[in-house]
């Protein structure tokens, strides 16, 4: 499901509401550092060939276009929110294009949130970490509690290493969202304890604002991925529940 415009929407998001999509990356084209066995844009090689990043320029002259004409109609925005074909931090122009939107939101729609969606492959980087702290949501994957999980789920492209990503996390002192796909697949299953264990620890560790618990909702490229119930993600959270964490569930 690659988007075809570089401000998309507004959709319905189980998370975050009425949201109003920004993509960061090519739009007939797929760029990211992960290549999740069940990301609904597919897989990193059936991206097209497109490679046109949008400059901020493009991406503050489409979202004004955008955010004027939907406040015109009297649209409801709830959320103003970088998702997109690929991970959003991936543009060389992020940090830019985060001040552009956080103006143009306060003037078209200020109680609208802007949020981020991103795998935190980049959170150490001071220019990244400082954009995303400045946003409403910043919204950080972690999937897996090792790295021979993660690349079963992930399968990043380059180094990756849980224990330096939730080090980077640290960063923000809780004022972020962690978000976690629970999932089972033939070679693996979310919900074995060494898994949920490994998982619970970790945002116990982060102690996050929120921590987003959700399973898959749509066409998957990997074949034989099967959803976990939300009653099952409830029992397997409640531990995170029951030391004081805000979680939400969406199955």
């Amino acid at each position: 499901m690659l988007r075809e415009e570089t401000v998309f929407g507004p959709i319905f998001s189980r998370r975050l509401g009425n949201s109003l999509g920004i993509n960061l990356l090519p739009e007939k084209g797929k760029i990211c550092n992960f290549d999740c066995i069940y990301c609904e844009c597919g897989w990193n090689s059936e991206g097209h060939g497109d490679s046109a990043i949008p400059t901020a320029a493009k991406v503050r002259n489409d979202l004004e276009r955008m955010l004027r004409r939907l406040a015109s109609q009297g649209t409801t925005i709830d959320s103003i929110t970088f998702s997109g074909d690929g991970e959003p931090t991936l543009n060389p122009e992020f940090p830019q294009i985060i001040d552009d939107t956080l103006r143009l939101r306060d003037r078209y729609y200020p109680s609208a949130k802007v949020s981020v969606l991103s795998n935190a492959t980049r959170v150490h980087l001071s220019d990244v970490f400082n954009a995303l702290h400045r946003v409403d949501n910043p919204i950080m994957k972690i999937d897996a509690p090792t790295n021979e999980l993660v690349a079963k789920i992930n399968q990043p492209v380059g180094k990756y290493d849980v224990a330096e990503v939730v080090e980077a996390l640290k960063r923000f002192e809780g004022d972020f969202v962690l978000q976690t796909c629970l999932l089972k697949a033939p070679n693996f299953d979310s919900s074995s304890p060494e898994v949920i264990g490994g998982l619970l620890e970790i945002a116990k560790e982060l102690k996050p604002r929120l921590w987003m618990v959700y399973t898959i909702d749509r066409p998957t490229p990997m074949a034989g991925l099967s959803k976990l119930s939300a009653d099952e993600m409830k029992l397997l959270v409640s531990p995170a529940i029951e030391a004081g964490l805000s979680v939400q569930i969406n199955g």
